[in-house]
C-alpha cells in the first residue's frame, strides 16, 4: 500500500512521482525524487488510500485529511483523476494533492443535488427538522474547531489563534442562526377581501451552486451553506483551489450530522473548468459567488444564458474618513485591524484613509506606532503573530508589483515596503503604508488585497465625500468623529452597502453584508440572506368554488 504522509519533522519535503498505468501520480514524501513503477495488484491498494493522507502540522495536531471530491456523501475521485496541489504558504512546500473536479464530475453532483432535492428524505422534512441538522453540524464544527483552526492556518496562512478564536465561533453562529430561522421563514395571508382568500408561501429554489474564496475559506462557505440549507435548497460548493482543505474536513461532518446524500456536495476543481461548468450548468438554479470583479461579471454573463437567480459579493476600495474632531486613538486603532487584518486579504478593507488636514500628521504617527505595534509578521502558529504570510505566491508578487506602482508614481512608503521572508521562506510582505498619495494613483484606485494602505488629506466634509465616492466600488466604508449629526449625514452620503461609524470591519452575522456598484449584487447574512434562496409563491383561492 501507499505510504501516507508522515508526520511533518521539517520543511524538507519532496514530491514523489511514480507510475499507474497511463497516470502520473505525486506523493508528498520526505527524501529524494525518486520514480519506479507498482503492480496492478499494489495500484489498487494505492488507488484505495488514495482517498485520504494522514497529515501533521507544525503544532502537533494530526489528522486524516480527505482528498475527493464529496458527492452523494462519498469521497470520489475526479472523472479523470487530474488533482491540484495545496501550497504551504508560510514555507511554500507542498501539503497535499486533492482531486480536482471536471465538467463530467459537475454534471454528476448537480444530479446528486437535483435528486436529493426531490427526494422526501429532504424535501419532507419540517423546517425544525432542517434546522436541527444544522445544528447539529455546527456542534461538531465545535467540536473539531482545534483540527479545522490547524488546517486553515497550514493552507491558508492566517494564524492559527485568528482561525480558532474569530473565524470558527463565527462559523458556528452563522449556521446556528440560519439554523434557528429554518421553521421560522413564514409565509403570510393577505387581505383582499372576503371573496378571495389570498396567501404566500417560501419556497426553495433549487439547486444551488455556490463558489467560495481562498480568503476564509470556512467562514464564506458558512455564510452560504447556512441560508441555502435553512430555506431546502441542496448544494454543490466549489471550493477555491487555493484552500481546499478545511472543507473537505468539513464534508465528513456534513455526513456525520446526517445529512441525506446530496443535500450538500463539495467539489475542488479550477474556477476555469469546475467554476465554469456549475455557473453554466441548466440544472442549477441559483448562482453564489464571493471573489474578485472580475470574475464575477464572468459568472454574470455566463449565468445568463439560463437567467439564474444570482448572488454575488465582489470586490472593494473601502474609504475610511478621519474628521478633524475624531478620537485619533480609537480611529489609529480601528484603521489598522480595518486594513491589516487576515494579512489585509479583505474584500472590505479599509485600504483609503482619508485624514483631514488639521489632523493628518498625528493621525499618520498614531496610526504608523499600532501598525508597529500590533502587526508582527511571523509563523501562523506562534501565539505572537498578528500578520501570517500571503495566501499564494501569485498574491505575494500582485502585492509587491502594486508597492513597486506607488514609489514609481510617487507615494512616500511611511512603513514597509518590503518582503520579510520568515527562515528564507514564505509568502510574507510586510505591513506597508503609503503617504503622500495623490487620489489618481493605482494604489489609491484599484485592489491591492494585501497589507497596504494608502492616506491622503482632505479638507472640508464634501471634499472627503467626493473622495470617498470616486471609485467603481461601493462595498465597504467607515468615518470616525465626535459629531454623530455628522457621522448620520455623512454615512447617508457614502456610497457604500455598508457604513461603520467610529470602527471599521466589525460585521455582524445578524446584519446584512453586501455593496452597490461593482461590489456585488445582493445580500449575505441577516434576515436578508434569506431571500436570495428562497422564492415567494403567491396562491389564490376564490372563495365562491
Amino acid at each position: 500500500m501507499a505510504t501516507p504522509l508522515l508526520p511533518r519533522t521539517s520543511c524538507a519535503w519532496k514530491q514523489l512521482s511514480f507510475t499507474a498505468g497511463n497516470h502520473q501520480r505525486r506523493l508528498m514524501i520526505p527524501g529524494t525524487l525518486r520514480s519506479f513503477s507498482i503492480s496492478s495488484q499494489a495500484r489498487h491498494r494505492q488507488s484505495s488510500s488514495m482517498m485520504e493522507v494522514q497529515l501533521t502540522a507544525p503544532n502537533g495536531k494530526t489528522w486524516m485529511q480527505p482528498l475527493g471530491l464529496f458527492i452523494n456523501n462519498e469521497f470520489v475521485k475526479s472523472s479523470n483523476e487530474q488533482k491540484i496541489t495545496s501550497i504551504n504558504p508560510t514555507t511554500e512546500d507542498d501539503i497535499c494533492s486533492v482531486f480536482a473536479a471536471t465538467a463530467d464530475d459537475v454534471d454528476t453532483a448537480v444530479a446528486a443535488a437535483r435528486k436529493a432535492f426531490k427526494d422526501p428524505s429532504w424535501k419532507s422534512l419540517s423546517g425544525t427538522e432542517r434546522g436541527a441538522l444544522m445544528t447539529k453540524l455546527a456542534d461538531l464544527m465545535a467540536q473539531h474547531a482545534e483540527t479545522l483552526a490547524t488546517i486553515e492556518c497550514l493552507d491558508n496562512g492566517k494564524p492559527y489563534s485568528v482561525a480558532l478564536n474569530e473565524n470558527l465561533p463565527e462559523v458556528v453562529n452563522v449556521l446556528k442562526y440560519y439554523a434557528g430561522y429554518a421553521d421560522k421563514n413564514f409565509g403570510q395571508v393577505i387581505d383582499v377581501g372576503p371573496s378571495k382568500f389570498a396567501y404566500t408561501i417560501k419556497e426553495p429554489l433549487g439547486v444551488c451552486g455556490q463558489i467560495i474564496p481562498w480568503n476564509y475559506p470556512l467562514d464564506m462557505a458558512a455564510w452560504k451553506l447556512g441560508p441555502a440549507l435553512c430555506c431546502g435548497n441542496t448544494v454543490v460548493l466549489k471550493l477555491a483551489e487555493q484552500t481546499p482543505l478545511s472543507m473537505l474536513y468539513v464534508a465528513q461532518l456534513i455526513k456525520e450530522a446526517g445529512f441525506p446524500p446530496g443535500v450538500v456536495n463539495i467539489i475542488n476543481g479550477h474556477g476555469r473548468e469546475a467554476g465554469s461548468a456549475l455557473v453554466q450548468h441548466p440544472q442549477v438554479d441559483k448562482v453564489a459567488f464571493t471573489g474578485s470583479t472580475a470574475t464575477g461579471k464572468e459568472i454574470m454573463k455566463m449565468a445568463s444564458t439560463t437567467m439564474k437567480n444570482i448572488t454575488l459579493e465582489t470586490g472593494g476600495k473601502s474609504p475610511l474618513i478621519v474628521f478633524e474632531d475624531a478620537d485619533l486613538d480609537l480611529a489609529a486603532t480601528w484603521s489598522h485591524i480595518g486594513i491589516m487584518s487576515n494579512q489585509g486579504q479583505i474584500c472590505t478593507a479599509t485600504s483609503r484613509i482619508m485624514v483631514h488636514e488639521k489632523v493628518y500628521d498625528e493621525f499618520i504617527e498614531k496610526f504608523k506606532a499600532k501598525v508597529s505595534e500590533i502587526s508582527v509578521v511571523g509563523d501562523p502558529f506562534e501565539e505572537t503573530t498578528f500578520q501570517g504570510p500571503q495566501v499564494t505566491k501569485a498574491q505575494y508578487d500582485r502585492v509587491l508589483a502594486y508597492i513597486k506602482s506607488g514609489q514609481e508614481e510617487g507615494a512616500t512608503i511611511a512603513l514597509g515596503g518590503k518582503p520579510v521572508p520568515q527562515k528564507g521562506k514564505g509568502f510574507f510582505v510586510a505591513p506597508t503604508v503609503f503617504t503622500n498619495v495623490k487620489p489618481t494613483m493605482k494604489i489609491f484606485r484599484e485592489e491591492i488585497f494585501g497589507p497596504c494602505v494608502a492616506i491622503v488629506a482632505f479638507s472640508t466634509e464634501e471634499d472627503a465625500i467626493q473622495l470617498a465616492n470616486d471609485t467603481t466600488y461601493g462595498l465597504g466604508s467607515a468615518l470616525f468623529t465626535r459629531d454623530l449629526v455628522r457621522a448620520h449625514r455623512v454615512a447617508r452620503e457614502i456610497e457604500a452597502g455598508m457604513v461603520w461609524i467610529n470602527s471599521s470591519n466589525d460585521s455582524d452575522y445578524r446584519i446584512p453584508f453586501g455593496g452597490i456598484k461593482q461590489s456585488g449584487i445582493g445580500r449575505e447574512l441577516g434576515e436578508a440572506g434569506l431571500a436570495p434562496y428562497c422564492n415567494t409563491k403567491a396562491i389564490h383561492v376564490n372563495m365562491a368554488g
